[in-house]
């Protein structure tokens, strides 16, 4: 038998195997299938908006890779492109209730572990090919891949989500493993052109690493030069920009992200036009900075919206794996060290809230009656010399040789402030804290090799707790992961495989709150700070709507999520109009803007 004869076998049994394990086919719907859609759920744009503009925008750093799995693809600038790759269905950011994405109709099986789909027949890869059943099938045959070096992702592929089921072209069904309550937030998947990624193999990682992979969303890399900028498309054309719910969003030409490093010199360029909107959630530029002429002449606008969402999981991440914590006691210590409240009054002029836990806003999901360790000296000495520590004659800890001084490390200029108010207070306490200012791409990537004492960094949520990505021991003593406190539990390994498998919402609930008293008791992270609103400064020739955001906007001007995104638009008379009001030093009004129409009650 030829080697050429053998090969070609051996691709048909991998491919039958993928085939097999991803896809079935079916000969017919099952009967009675109850097919729903949702034409009816308001709309949150402004049938006011109009397209066209470029918005200039900054990123602190170049991203790592255009891939959005593999190693280091978890970094920040991976939510652009993920924000322009539809999935099969949405969520109204107001009501909560599934809206159409990918597909126009969707069903639930009686068995609780299927939904089926109609794709919209009209939906198009950015390289013009259809998306159809195939690229769903793929997108299990993809994920489960060993080439693309993603633990995660193959777990969850393999483990979570059983099968695609192909009727026709545009008719598939999406089987979970298990019956689980919220089904559609599992098996909305998107899909994954295998047309483009025709030969996955071991080079995935390298070939692939600046490679512009084909989208369903409205916009499109078109161009870039490493180290200097990223910039944006949107398509001519885009085939659901008509739908309901994309309707007059989505309304800039072209989105430019320059990279800019440092925080204090974006605000430069914003004060400049060259960037168009600036964050100003910290107080020193709410309360301060924004004293300047262009927004006190009226030509720069601020807003602080208050939204009602998810809070990120702020604050210290603990790595148990280093020799200093894997005492429960010193980590106990370390917490009632950190006098988080005095950062809040002293940098933070009281806006920020303390952060009680890190599964705060989740509703019923949520234990709020966990409460955050405070600055407290006496419980510091008490659980030091519990695990046997003495006050060295400078004043900190220390045991066997050792000191009790920790590196943190941290991405984020503006939070030196913060951190420094942190070191003086924790010196009260007999601990040192060493602060280590990376590059935000480094940051991350130090906190996913595990190398670090302590990271700060906060995490983006979901609609549902995560816990197994955190804190299973699946995911410790290993690189590329997100247990960054190396948390290895029996115990709560087993809270966590039973959450995960559970079939009942209440019983989730239940577990939700045991996993999160588990967390706690381990100590293992020091919540800080939370921000339920967001803060903005933007040139008054960009508009948004009468409600400028939703429930579940963390940015005004986010240009691309299907969600919430690209509610805003550029208005250019009103731009020719700024431009020579600044030349003949004439003022608008200043505007500061305050809505509080979904603030957290």
């Amino acid at each position: 038998m030829s080697k050429f004869f053998i090969s070609v076998i051996k691709a048909a049994i991998v491919y039958f195997f993928f085939f097999q394990t991803a896809a079935y086919a079916a000969p017919g719907l099952p009967e009675g299938i109850e097919w729903l859609t949702n034409d009816s759920d308001p709309v949150y744009a402004s049938p006011e908006a109009k397209k066209g503009g470029t918005l200039h925008s900054a990123i602190p750093s170049f991203p790592m890779t255009f891939r959005v799995v593999g190693p280091d693809s978890n970094g920040s600038f991976r939510g652009a492109v993920l924000d322009n790759q539809l999935s099969l269905i949405g969520m109204h950011p107001n009501t909560l209730n599934i809206v159409p994405e990918l597909a126009t109709h969707w069903a639930f099986d009686k068995d609780k572990r299927t939904m089926y789909f109609k794709l919209d027949r009209n939906a198009r890869w950015s390289d013009g090919k259809p998306v159809t059943a195939d690229d769903f099938v793929y997108t299990l045959e993809f994920m489960r891949s060993e080439h693309i070096i993603a633990p995660w992702y193959n777990d969850y592929y393999t483990k979570e989500i059983e099968k695609v089921i192909v009727y026709d072209d545009h008719t598939i069904a999406v089987v979970s493993m298990k019956p689980v309550p919220d089904l559609h937030l599992k098996l909305g998947i998107a899909p994954t052109p295998r047309h483009y990624y025709d030969k996955l193999n071991k080079d995935f990682v390298r070939k692939y690493n600046w490679k512009i992979a084909p989208n369903t969303g409205p916009y499109q890399i078109s161009d870039f030069k490493k180290g200097k900028y990223v910039k944006f498309k949107r398509k001519k054309d885009w085939w659901a920009e008509e739908l309901r719910y994309f309707k007059n969003r989505f309304n800039v030409d072209k989105v430019t992200f320059n990279v800019v490093r440092d925080y204090n010199v974006q605000w430069e360029y914003f004060k400049k036009a060259k960037i168009d909107v600036f964050s100003i959630t910290i107080p020193k530029y709410w309360h301060v900075k924004t004293k300047t002429a262009v927004v006190e002449n009226g030509y720069v606008h601020k807003i602080w919206f208050f939204n009602d969402t998810q809070q990120s999981a702020s604050g210290m991440w603990l790595n148990q794996d280093k020799e200093i914590f894997k005492d429960k006691n010193v980590r106990y210590a370390f917490a009632h060290a950190m006098n988080i409240g005095r950062v809040i009054e002293k940098v933070l002029r009281g806006d920020y809230f303390r952060l009680e836990h890190g599964f705060m806003g989740y509703g019923p999901y949520s234990d709020n009656t966990i409460t955050a360790r405070r600055f407290d000296l006496d419980k510091v000495d008490l659980y030091m010399k519990e695990a046997g520590w003495h006050r060295g004659k400078d004043g900190v800890w220390e045991k066997d040789g050792k000191r009790f001084s920790v590196e943190v490390t941290y991405g984020f200029d503006e939070h030196t402030p913060r951190l420094v108010v942190l070191k003086e207070e924790a010196k009260k306490a007999g601990v040192e804290l060493r602060l280590q200012k990376l590059d935000q791409s480094a940051t991350f990537k130090k906190f996913l090799e595990k190398k670090h004492d302590v990271a700060w960094m906060g995490w983006s949520t979901s609609l549902r707790p995560q816990f197994w990505e955190h804190f299973h021991s699946a995911n410790a003593h290993k690189p590329q992961t997100n247990n960054i406190t190396n948390t290895d539990d029996p115990e709560m390994d087993k809270l966590i495989d039973a959450y995960r498998n559970s079939l009942e919402a209440e019983e989730r609930i239940k577990l939700s709150l045991e996993i999160q008293k588990k967390i706690h008791e381990t100590g293992c992270f020091v919540p800080t700070f939370m921000v339920p609103y967001v803060r903005q400064a933007y040139w008054r020739w960009w508009k948004l709507p009468d409600t400028p955001g939703t429930k579940r906007s963390g940015s005004l001007f986010d240009p691309f999520g299907s969600t919430t995104g690209g509610m805003f638009w550029y208005d250019k008379a009103i731009h020719e109009e700024t431009k020579k009001a600044m030349k003949k030093k004439e003022k608008f009004p200043r505007v500061t803007i305050i809505d509080e129409t979904y603030r957290m009650k």
